[in-house]
């Protein structure tokens, strides 16, 4: 980028001591603060990175990558040929598994205390096939929901909320009416629990609850019918180009949702706050480049009588240009490289420094309710997030030194010699 002559200068330059300790002070200020910066930036950004793969996968091993469900419109909004779907699924080579689902809003009670709750009538042999729910099991077995056994798999938050453990009964009341001898009352039925699984969701841990599809079929008089089907693919990227692929196909007799349509506004929300702490973060950067453009204008200052004498000794001015963009350029690189590489190293070992401090502080600095983890720190460090942080900061760094170089090419020999 510079010729020898004014990289030979400027490094000169870099390498010396400054007369004047405060610019030296500045310059070292400078450099800290892009490194830091740019530390700082790769290091929250892999943590966000981590919580939101984290979080993806939670939900992946609760919901199904595409849904499939009947129309409000319809007569019942529930799917009657759901068998004849699933079949011609299975021919898909995208598809790695269907299941049929029945889901419904119900009221769950024990001990004298209500909850509503969301429950799901699965098969869990085909609901493993789309949904690992079985790995988040903390008490019980899943596999224990047998057709007719009245078995139900409540969320951990759920259970203690009813103050209920495994093989305790809970009661489940539907907003479906009866007529009775002593009037109209909801359909309720007595259930057995018979596993605890934890997610560390609170949508799924104080207010899902899961039963057999054959018991949910009797309890809800469904008869042969389902709410929809739940599809698996190879690929859970591949899901939204499939999900309106389907919808086309099957027309407007049937609703087809993707799982990052279902969770849309969470993950709207976890992009909006990195885009927000990007932006706060870079400030960093930013106070640090500022902090390079005083450092160059007052190494100008410092430097007068020698830009004199190396304009007499026949250097341009644009030569004289390049030799203080040398310093800046030099500065912006260092803090941006080191910057760059203690930033993965500290995004890498994270969860051992988090460690370390909690057991040295004697507290949680996450909880898992909070942050959706066990207790420990995700992070997924993105090449490209790293490569695109450094690369800027740098970028900025160069900016930086135009004012000041430009402003030094423009020092007058006779004038700056004149009280030499």
């Amino acid at each position: 980028m510079f010729k020898p002559l004014e990289l030979f200068v400027g490094l000169r330059y870099t390498r010396s001591k400054h007369k004047n300790n405060f610019i030296s002070f500045i310059s070292l200020a400078s450099m800290l603060g892009i490194l830091f910066g740019v530390l700082v930036l790769i290091t929250v950004l892999s943590v966000m990175n981590g919580f939101e793969k984290e979080l993806k996968g939670r939900i992946l091993s609760m919901v199904s990558h595409v849904t499939i469900s009947g129309t409000d419109g319809g007569t019942t909004g529930l799917l009657s040929d759901w068998r004849a779907e699933q079949q011609k699924l299975v021919t898909n080579p995208s598809v790695q598994g269907s299941a049929p689902f029945i889901q419904k809003q119900v009221m769950i009670s024990a001990n004298g205390v209500p909850s509503g709750a969301l429950i799901q009538g699965i098969l869990p042999e085909e609901q493993s096939k789309v949904a690992d729910i079985s790995k988040h099991i903390i008490d019980g077995d899943f596999d224990a929901l047998k057709p007719r056994s009245y078995d139900i798999a409540l969320g951990a938050g759920l259970a203690q909320q009813l103050g209920v453990i495994v093989g305790d009964k809970v009661t489940v009341i539907t907003s479906q009416i009866r007529v009775t001898p002593a009037g109209m009352i909801p359909r309720m039925k007595r259930f057995t629990v018979s596993s605890i699984y934890q997610v560390n969701m609170a949508e799924y841990d104080n207010l899902t609850a899961f039963i057999h599809l054959r018991d949910a079929s009797k309890l809800f008089k469904t008869k042969d019918q389902v709410t929809g089907l739940r599809i698996k693919l190879d690929d859970s990227f591949k899901a939204q180009n499939f999900a309106k692929q389907l919808k086309i196909e099957l027309g407007d007799e049937y609703i087809v949702d993707d799982w990052s349509v279902a969770n849309k506004s969470l993950f709207e929300v976890m992009k909006t706050e990195r885009l927000v702490m990007f932006f706060f973060l870079f400030l960093i950067v930013l106070v640090a480049v500022f902090n390079l453009i005083s450092t160059l204008v007052m190494v100008v200052n410092d430097k007068q009588a020698d830009i004199a004498i190396l304009r007499t000794q026949g250097m341009s001015a644009s030569q004289i240009k390049r030799v203080f963009m040398v310093q800046g350029t030099i500065i912006g690189f260092v803090g941006a490289f080191f910057g760059a590489i203690l930033g993965v190293l500290l995004a890498s070992n994270i969860e051992t420094i988090i460690a370390a401090i909690e057991g040295l502080l004697g507290i949680q600095l996450m909880p898992a309710e909070l942050f959706y983890t066990d207790s420990r720190i995700p992070s997924v460090i993105d090449k490209v997030q790293v490569l695109g942080i450094a690369v800027l900061a740098f970028v900025l760094a160069i900016l930086a030194t135009i004012y000041p170089a430009t402003r030094a090419s423009k020092v007058q020999p006779a004038e700056s010699l004149r009280y030499e």
